[in-house]
């Protein structure tokens, strides 16, 4: 019911929205007058900002057309390499070279779209043969596809890896670093080709070590909660009518409320950047909000499972964790390189929770690990922004390229 309220309440705000943008557009065309006015533009910005907060944000693209490689300049295509009814194996070909070693980066399924992960990917394709886990949004897989579970994730993940071959390297970026793992030792125990390296990147290995507010919100409520109060149905005209979903407007109202002091400050901000004339600070605003507001549904078996089996009952560092019913185990992984990634500032995966992984690989050698806990940056800066690309990026790729040997 309350899912189809929502869409109740954003076809009646469309009227709203359309006169906002008109005017929007009269008070910032320069022949108006009043477009040269302080007043006149703070009409415009309230406009803007209004018809942005109401909009519905569609899936962004990756629009990554040219990496610099070796300093040569090289055109990048997307390609579906693979596709699954969940998920895409999203290949970025870059043109005119061949050989790298392939990386398979893990995009969270946890409420935004895989392009959450852009500088992560860009970041990567100048030394790597880049593919990415590009998750559909629930809402528009049909019922009939059936359900989506954690064991349905992983199983994905082994498909693509499969796929990838024998010399892939896998990168997880936050809540698939578990599925990641679990992947990698069922393949280890199997004794069949798992990666030549594994990096984790903010990721909730164990959430019992440096509990942040999510970890503590998880353990204070039941799975029973959970189901009662997020899990929604989807509404017509979605494809995924009658789906079970936790709602993507429900998780983004839960990111919002985490730091609803920065967000209305950073609206404040961008006001008074459209007021003042300061287009491009105002630019820098519109394009991280463009993909933060993209949010997605997630299917709410698999919510439910990571809830319960990740975050309450912590089935990994228990050694519980099992997948289609048989155990994982995490000990058979021995000839993966492993590295972890967290930030100092993280408030969603606490320090100490991705670097645990080590302690459940006992058997990697040494000389195969590697931690690095990355000095002033929260969850997003991890993977994203000048640290990403100055710092981590470079001791992530001589991970890597270490691991080929």
């Amino acid at each position: 019911m309350l899912y189809a309220l929502h869409e109740m309440q954003r076809l009646a705000w469309a009227p709203a929205r359309m006169m906002a943008e008109a005017g929007r557009q009269a008070a910032s065309n320069p022949l108006h007058p009043m477009s040269w006015h302080p007043a006149g533009r703070a009409v415009g910005a309230a406009c803007e900002l209004f018809e942005r907060a109401s909009r519905k944000h569609g899936k962004p693209e990756f629009a990554i057309r040219q990496v610099l490689s070796g300093g040569v300049p090289l055109a990048v295509r997307e390609e579906v390499a693979l596709s699954t009814p969940f998920c895409d194996l999203l290949h970025f070909r870059r043109e005119g070279r061949a050989g790298d070693p392939a990386v398979l980066v893990v995009a969270p399924l946890s409420g935004h779209f895989a392009t959450l992960l852009r500088d992560t990917v860009r970041g990567l394709l100048a030394e790597h043969d880049v593919y990415i886990t590009d998750w559909q949004d629930a809402r528009q897989v049909p019922a009939s596809r059936g359900p989506f579970t954690l064991d349905d994730y992983i199983d994905t993940l082994l498909e693509f890896l499969a796929r990838l071959g024998p010399e892939a390297h896998l990168v997880a970026v936050c809540q698939p670093s578990v599925p990641a793992l679990a992947a990698t030792a069922l393949l280890a125990a199997a004794g069949k080709a798992a990666p030549r390296s594994l990096v984790l990147m903010g990721g909730p290995i164990d959430t019992r070590v440096g509990a942040t507010k999510v970890n503590e919100f998880a353990r204070a409520h039941s799975r029973r909660w959970f189901e009662q109060m997020l899990v929604q149905t989807v509404p017509p005209p979605y494809p995924g009518l009658g789906r079970r979903v936790y709602p993507g407007f429900m998780q983004l109202s839960g990111f919002m409320g985490m730091n609803l002091d920065r967000h209305v400050g950073a609206h404040l901000r961008m006001f008074e950047h459209l007021v003042t004339g300061d287009g491009e600070s105002a630019e820098a605003h519109r394009r991280f909000y463009d993909e933060y507001l993209a949010v997605m549904d997630m299917p709410a078996e698999y919510f439910l499972e990571t809830v319960e089996r990740v975050f309450q009952e912590h089935h990994l560092p228990r050694g519980l964790f099992t997948h289609r019913g048989l155990p994982v185990d995490t000990t058979a992984i021995r000839d993966t390189a492993l590295m972890t990634v967290e930030g100092e500032r993280d408030d969603i995966s606490g320090v100490g929770q991705t670097e645990a992984a080590h302690s459940l690989c006992p058997n990697v050698p040494a000389e195969r690990r590697r931690h690095r806990l990355q000095a002033r940056v929260g969850h997003y800066g991890i993977f994203n922004g000048r640290r990403w690309r100055n710092e981590i990026l470079p001791d992530v790729a001589d991970f890597i390229r270490a691991a080929r040997s």
